[in-house]
This record gives C-alpha cells, sequence and structure tokens, in this order.
C-alpha cells in the first residue's frame, strides 16, 4: 500500500466532490471513507486508475451519508449526477483547493487549521505543536471551521496571506516532522509565485528554497540530528541556494518588506556563509530585530535570543532569554546551549536532559539526550547546537 500515494491524491479527490456540490466537511468525511476503503481492498485489488477509484467510492460514500437526511427527490438528483466509471482527469487542484478553504467565512486561524487538517494531511496534534496551543484546543478550533463551512459553495477563494500561511506551515512540518511534505510545499509556492506577483510569495519560495538546500546535511547515516555547526556543507545544494538568494534579492528590493522576506534573509546569512565561525551574526540580530517588529512572535524572540548570544555572547543570549516565557518549546534547548557556552556546564546538562523530555520528535529527544549525557560525562566539546534555531516554528 503506497500511502504516500494516497496522500497525494487526497487533494484533488476532495475538490472533485466540492465541484460536484457536497459540503466541505461532509465531503472531507467522504474521502476519508474513501481512503480507508482504499487501505482495506488495494493490497489485494489495486486498481488500475487510482483517483479515479477514490472518487468513485468517495462520491457514494458522500450519497449514502446524503441519503439518511435528504429527500428521495434531491437524493435521486444527487445520483444521476454520478459520472460513469473512468479514468479521472489528471488535473492539479491542489493550490485551487488551499484558496478555496481560505474561504472569507472563516478566520484565518481557522482556515489554516482546517486546511492543514484536510488537504495538508497533518494530525490534531501536529497543528497543535504548530501553534503551540493544547491538541483539545486544536481539536475544538477545526471543528468549529467544519461547523461554519458546512452547506458552504466553497466558490469564492480566500485570503493570498492566510495560503502563504497554510504553505509555510505544512512545509515546516515536512521539514521536521512525521510526514514528508516539504517538496509539496514547495511544488504549490512555486505555482502561486508563478500566478501571483507579490514581494511575500516570492518571499516564502525563497525561506523554502534555502533550508530545503541544506536538508540532505541535516541528518547522519543513522538518522540522528547534525547540528548546522557541525553539517558538510559541501552536501548543501548550490543550485537551490542561488536560486533561493535570487528570488529573495528581487523580491526586497520591492521595497515591502513581510516577514517571510525576513525570515529568507536569515536563512541566506546562514548558507551565505563558508564555515559556521564566519557566519555574520551581527546582521543576523538584525534581521530578527526586523521580524520582531513585523510580528511580535515569541519564537522569534527565541530565536533572537540565540543570535544575540553568538553575537554578543552568550551572557547577552541569556539575558534575552530570561524575558521570555520558561515554557516555550525548545526554551529549555536554548538555555542549554548558552549556559554551557557560558562554561556553566551542571546546569547546562540538567537543562539539556529537561529539553529531551520536552522535545517534540524522536531525533531531536535523541540528540538533545546525547548532549546531556556527554555533559554529564565531562566532555567538554562544544555541541554546536544549531545556532539561532534558524528555521523556528511559527506562532
Amino acid at each position: 500500500m503506497d500511502e504516500a500515494l494516497l496522500r497525494s491524491l487526497t487533494p484533488s479527490v476532495l475538490t472533485v466532490l466540492v465541484r460536484r456540490g457536497a459540503d466541505f466537511a461532509a465531503a472531507e468525511d467522504a474521502v476519508q471513507d474513501a481512503l480507508v476503503e482504499a487501505l482495506r481492498v488495494w493490497a489485494a485489488d489495486p486498481p488500475r486508475d487510482a483517483k479515479g477509484w477514490l472518487v468513485t467510492v468517495a462520491w457514494r460514500k458522500f450519497l449514502d451519508a446524503t441519503r439518511a437526511d435528504t429527500a428521495r427527490r434531491r437524493r435521486e438528483d444527487r445520483v444521476e449526477e454520478e459520472p460513469a466509471p473512468g479514468p479521472a482527469p489528471a488535473v492539479d487542484d491542489t493550490l485551487q483547493l488551499y484558496f478555496l478553504c481560505a474561504h472569507p467565512s472563516l478566520t484565518p486561524a481557522s482556515a489554516v487549521a482546517l486546511t492543514l487538517r484536510a488537504v495538508g494531511g497533518l494530525t490534531t496534534r501536529q497543528i497543535a505543536e504548530a501553534y503551540l496551543v493544547p491538541e483539545a484546543t486544536m481539536a475544538q478550533r477545526i471543528s468549529r471551521a467544519k461547523r461554519t463551512v458546512s452547506g458552504v459553495r466553497f466558490d469564492l477563494p480566500g485570503d493570498v496571506a492566510t495560503v502563504l500561511r497554510v504553505l509555510y506551515l505544512v512545509f515546516n512540518e515536512g521539514y521536521s516532522g512525521d510526514v514528508d511534505l516539504a517538496a509539496e510545499s514547495i511544488r504549490l509556492t512555486r505555482q502561486l509565485a508563478a500566478r501571483i506577483d507579490h514581494p511575500e510569495v516570492a518571499g516564502l519560495l525563497a525561506l523554502m528554497l534555502l533550508h530545503h538546500a541544506r536538508r540532505a546535511a541535516r541528518t547522519a547515516s543513522d538518522g540522528s540530528l547534525v547540528p548546522l555547526a557541525e553539517q558538510d556543507r559541501d552536501r548543501w545544494d548550490t543550485a537551490l541556494i542561488a536560486e533561493g538568494v535570487g528570488i529573495l534579492q528581487a523580491a526586497l528590493a520591492r521595497d515591502r518588506l513581510g516577514e517571510f522576506q525576513a525570515q529568507a534573509a536569515i536563512a541566506a546569512l546562514h548558507a551565505d556563509a563558508p564555515t559556521a565561525g564566519e557566519t555574520d551574526w551581527v546582521q543576523i540580530v538584525e534581521w530578527y530585530d526586523e521580524l520582531t517588529r513585523l510580528t511580535d512572535s515569541p519564537v522569534v524572540r527565541l530565536n533572537r535570543a540565540v543570535a544575540v548570544g553568538e553575537a554578543d555572547g552568550p551572557r547577552a543570549g541569556l539575558a534575552a532569554l530570561a524575558a521570555l516565557d520558561a515554557s516555550l518549546p525548545r526554551h529549555a534547548a536554548v538555555a542549554a546551549y548558552l549556559h554551557e557556552r557560558d562554561g556553566d556546564v551542571t546546569t547546562a546538562a540538567r537543562l539539556y536532559a529537561e529539553a529531551a523530555h520536552k522535545a517534540p520528535n524522536l531525533a531531536e529527544r535523541d540528540h538533545l539526550t546525547r548532549q546531556a549525557a556527554r555533559l554529564n560525562a565531562r566532555d567538554r566539546v562544544l555541541p554546536g547546537f544549531e545556532a539561532g534555531f534558524e528555521r523556528g516554528r511559527p506562532d
């Protein structure tokens, strides 16, 4: 069973049902039922046309649900609309579906959550972690969004800024999460950049390309994380870096700075440094100041504390960190790194262990656990923790 294939087909199948008149919530339920059915039967009897099979089964699931509470005449009309079995048209509707999910009847936060769940394939837990809220809170938000759009025809595109936020969050989850969505996010953002001439669209594309260029160097052969300072820069994709920098420079020249352009500028400074020691941390702090002004995000302030620690020394970084809520994700990891750089190995080891306990994924937990063990053994080699938390997670 090719689960990646199922995931890639889900947006197109969902779009077909919505176009035929199904309301979004009911269409999503029907598609999910069809995916369950595919998991049950495809292993023994895979279809020749996977998308066509999913469309047919999902539409029948929708009709079955509709029959429970719809009058006979309306039910018969919908049955007559069912197409004959056969190959489905090979149309990529994914980006259009992103816009439709950013519906004007929804708040931006609800539209993002709904799209990530229905189109991006993220779990409620993953979305909650991205937004720094409890899973139960996010589940309620998604449920409210579904109720809001129940019965609404998705024929009015939503806000570009909301679509950018969704693409950014999906890329972030693909970049370090349980599901590989990074390449798909780049593909869709390229499509968006080709359609819309806007510096923030270009900024987001540049940011994605610059981070994706370093992907091969981020993990060792055993799957463990490789900190930025220790990465083999020969493994970075120089073509992607050059493309990202070129796109960013053109966007910045328009003098309409936004948060994605600022983040891309930080990523470009990391990519431009021949070695970790030659990173221009002073300029990175300046860009974090701009990003803080644009977003006032606690995660941005956390990342800025690391950059300050590199530019002005660990005590300056700790002073910046002291103003932040200690419950922020990765706060303990940042504190551990700065304390170690300041020579307080005992405190650093304790904080690394605390950070490992709170780590959002297995790879990060293992990395932090090794750091704590190294310090507890009095191995004084610096860890080279991924300085600056170059990507960060959105609030």
